[in-house]
């Protein structure tokens, strides 16, 4: 009998690839570095970030069918290639003083990476969790959260130490040599395995084994009512989530007159709420459920959003920033485990590869929607009003969700078997 790997190293490997290519977060670091050597506009160099983002949605749906056919090992291994080759490429990008050759290597193959390495592990734990799925997609997307907190501070002593090319020489060998040997432990679970002591338990009743909705392709689930159900409020939770990252620092200081050095201490404190929300909204997913979930999320958001222009008080403004950062990161690591439960994992790492378009369109929309709303206005208080209006949308989406989940429940007449929602 073949040996059976440790599914806690599985979710281990996945860590180590999210946390590399989770980098990407990091980039600012760069900005000033190189609109300072090469004088380039600030808009030029962040430029390179967002293609970066475009593409890691476009590469994750058009490889998904890669990772399901050819396994998370090989998907991982290309991932460690397309990344290091994007992030080392970078360095002779900058040796050479290109900013086009920088959007080819970052921006393009550092993309493909991110998009490949992004869904690999994901739709591999779901299969070795079927009695946690949540917290297991968390664990593994929670390092990408956590990684722009990790590698921040370690691009900056670089930068200053060695110089920008070789940072990205340096950090492109790194993260190929974490990816490779991450990818290399990745396995699927035999066909049929479930934890040991997990059917002991289901014998004597202390759980349920968990049954999906339906067993489905990525072409069957593209052709879903619900398929865009979930696109949807991904789209918006990310697109009013992304606006407020990217203006949480202006915003502190417009609307309760923190100072420079304030606002962005309080940006990097943030981006750890954007981590423990991954790993601890998704846990609480396993036992409320995923649509009541994504309720929560834009409930919340509604009230957060509404409010928040007129926060003056420095300890509430910062409360309801760090909820609306920890529904960020939650949206993006309960969704995997949501695909599960409603497609199946036939094919959950194409299904999950299609759903991350939502992220990448996402990407482009709320970042220029808020800028613009800032030269319109002034004010980046403005458009946190009509950010309110599409949590109002994605929770009528999320209803209509879980009206077409109970249809379907009651179409297979096993409501009370099921383990997709709790109502």
């Amino acid at each position: 009998m073949s040996k059976v790997k440790n599914r806690w190293l599985i979710a281990l490997s996945g860590v180590g690839i999210h946390i590399s290519i989770g980098s990407v977060y990091a980039w600012s670091n760069f900005t000033t570095p190189l609109s300072e050597k090469f004088k380039w506009t600030a808009s030029e160099v962040q430029l390179t970030f967002s293609l970066a983002i475009l593409i890691l949605g476009l590469s994750a749906a058009f490889l998904g069918h890669f990772v399901e056919k050819h396994g998370p090992r090989k998907a991982g291994i290309l991932a460690a290639v397309f990344f290091g080759v994007g992030v080392a490429g970078s360095g002779l990008a900058v040796q050479l003083g290109s900013l086009p050759l920088l959007y080819v290597f970052y921006g393009a193959l550092g993309g493909i990476g991110l998009g490949v390495g992004y869904i690999a592990p994901v739709s591999t734990l779901v299969k070795w969790f079927p009695d946690r799925r949540g917290l297991a997609t968390g664990l593994a997307i929670m390092g990408f959260g956590f990684a722009a907190a990790i590698s921040s501070p370690i691009m900056d002593s670089l930068i200053k130490s060695v110089g920008i090319a070789n940072t990205f020489y340096i950090l492109g060998i790194s993260y190929f040599i974490v990816m490779l040997a991450s990818s290399l432990y990745l396995e699927k679970p035999k066909e049929g395995w479930v934890p040991e002591g997990y059917q002991e338990k289901v014998d004597s009743g202390k759980a349920t084994v968990a049954q999906d909705l339906s067993q489905l392709t990525a072409n069957e689930a593209i052709k879903t009512k619900r398929f865009y159900y979930l696109w949807l409020m991904l789209f918006i939770n990310v697109t009013c989530g992304i606006a407020i990252l990217s203006a949480a620092k202006p915003l502190a200081q417009e609307s309760i007159g923190m100072t420079t050095a304030e606002a962005a201490a309080l940006v990097g404190i943030l981006g750890l709420f954007n981590g423990f929300g991954r790993i601890g909204w998704a846990s609480v997913s396993d036992y409320i459920g995923r649509t009541n979930t994504y309720t929560t999320f834009f409930v919340l958001q509604i009230v957060l959003f509404f409010f928040l222009p007129n926060v003056t008080t420095t300890i509430i403004f910062e409360i309801m920033l760090a909820i609306v950062y920890t529904c960020y990161g939650g949206g993006f690591a309960s969704i995997p485990a949501y695909i599960g439960d409603l497609f199946g994992t036939k094919q959950l790492g194409a299904i999950h590869g299609y759903i991350l378009t939502a992220w990448a369109a996402a990407g482009l929309a709320g970042p220029l929607f808020a800028a613009w709303v800032k030269d319109t206005t002034g004010s980046y208080a403005e458009s946190l009003t009509f950010f309110a209006a599409l949590f109002i949308v994605a929770l009528i989406v999320s209803f209509l969700a879980r009206l077409d989940i109970r249809r379907l429940k009651r179409e297979k007449g096993t409501d009370e078997q099921l383990r997709v929602e709790h109502f």
